[in-house]
This record gives structure tokens, C-alpha cells and sequence, in this order.
């Protein structure tokens, strides 16, 4: 049985959690806080056919847009995709499936699938004929609402300043941004991390995620990360 007050582990460790089709969420704002390692793994694993949830496809060449640019991923769940132009061509071409969610929403459907709620209601969007012809109706007090479904996947990736190995993550600054509502929407949730420190070493009020939510820990520096797949 694997110690549940050291979760720190290495990239081959995590390699087996990644596999063509899967559910993957991630962290970040436009790379901002998306866990470079961990996206590198993803995409020299070669696995494929992937649904890929987070705030954007981030740029070709950063964070998330990299598994996007080689053709992995067969759906995206995102706020937005402007800045990546080739996911825009490949949604364009058919070669991407592409469903959008305004960042609240985006946000709030994934804090509720890390809450274990089934959904959420928004009237966002209900003068919309296109969005609000594809969504569920629901009326409370005499108001009518879209049911928005609570997201979660197989597995969330996310990235942090610091953590112990309990699994309890510090951020930083604006690099924090989804990172801690998608550390709670994953069935598996792996931390790349940049300086790990021993347990008690964190102000628990500096403590933004839990350690209960993440399941492995990475760390990021001096990470010699091809390996894993040779």
C-alpha cells in the first residue's frame, strides 16, 4: 500500500494513468499555470483521441496547445481557443470537436463536478437560440434556467509554486487561475510542482488546495523528462 503522507513519485510512475481516449483536465490561463512536464509526458506518450477540458487551447507552442498542434486530441471543453489558431483550423476542418462554455460557467462546472453536485443552473445564454437549443431547461421560482452539466475527468493535471507530500499545494500568484477547481475534478489528480517541502513546512493558511485532492506528486525542477518513454 502506497504511503498516503508521501505522494511524491516520478514521471514513469504517472505514465500508466495516460492512454488513448481519456478524459484529461488541466490547469492554466493561456499556458499560465498549465504543468509543462506533465503536458510533455502527454505528448510523447503518443496516446491519442484524447477530450481535453481547461480554460483555452493556450498557443501552439505553449502549455496544452502542443498536444492540440500534433493531432491528439479529438474533442475540447474551453472558454475560448482564439489564441490558438490551429485549433481553430482543425475545429474548422472537422478535425476537432470544439463545445464552448463562458469562463463562469466553464469555472463553475468544474468546481461542481470536484463538489460531486450533477449540475448547475445559468441563465446565461438563454437568449441564444443556438446555445440555449442545445441545453436543458429547468424552472425554479418561477424562472427558467439552463442546466449546465458538472464536469469531471479521468485525470487533472495541474501546476503549483509549492508543495509537501501530503499532496498540499501553494500557488503562484495569477498562475494559480483554474488549477485548484480542476485539482478537485479529477478521479486521478497528479501536482507538478516546483519546490517541494517537508510536511508542516506550509503556513496552513497559505494552503489553497488540499492534499486530499491530489493523488502524485512531480517535481518539476532538474527533471530529466525523456526518460519516462525510452
Amino acid at each position: 500500500m502506497e504511503n498516503p503522507f508521501n505522494k511524491i513519485t516520478d514521471i514513469k510512475h504517472i505514465m500508466k494513468y495516460y492512454h488513448d481516449g481519456m478524459e484529461l483536465m488541466f490547469g492554466g490561463f493561456g499556458g499560465v499555470g498549465s504543468p509543462p512536464g506533465l503536458i510533455d509526458a502527454l505528448l510523447h506518450s503518443g496516446k491519442t483521441e484524447l477530450t481535453l477540458i481547461g480554460n483555452d487551447t493556450g498557443f501552439p507552442d505553449i502549455g496544452i496547445g502542443k498536444v492540440i498542434r500534433a493531432g491528439r486530441a479529438k474533442k475540447v471543453i474551453a472558454s475560448h481557443i482564439g489564441s490558438n489558431p490551429i485549433a481553430g483550423q482543425l475545429m474548422t476542418d472537422g478535425k476537432l470537436e470544439v463545445e464552448f462554455s463562458p469562463q463562469g460557467i466553464l469555472a463553475e462546472r468544474i468546481r461542481a463536478g470536484g463538489m460531486g453536485l450533477g449540475a448547475i443552473l445559468s441563465d446565461i445564454g438563454m437568449d441564444n437560440e443556438i446555445v440555449s437549443g442545445k441545453k436543458k431547461r429547468f424552472t425554479l421560482n418561477e424562472k427558467e434556467y439552463l442546466v449546465e452539466p458538472a464536469l469531471t475527468a479521468e485525470v487533472s493535471i495541474v501546476y503549483a509554486k509549492k508543495g509537501d507530500p501530503y499532496g498540499n499545494l501553494v500557488y503562484d500568484k495569477s498562475a494559480r487561475n483554474t488549477n485548484p477547481l480542476v485539482a478537485m475534478a479529477g478521479s486521478i489528480t497528479i501536482a507538478e510542482v516546483e519546490e517541494i517541502v517537508p510536511l508542516g513546512n506550509l503556513n496552513p493558511e497559505e494552503i489553497v488546495t488540499p492534499g486530499i485532492f491530489v493523488d502524485y506528486l512531480i517535481p518539476s525542477s532538474g527533471v530529466n523528462w525523456k526518460w519516462a518513454w525510452e
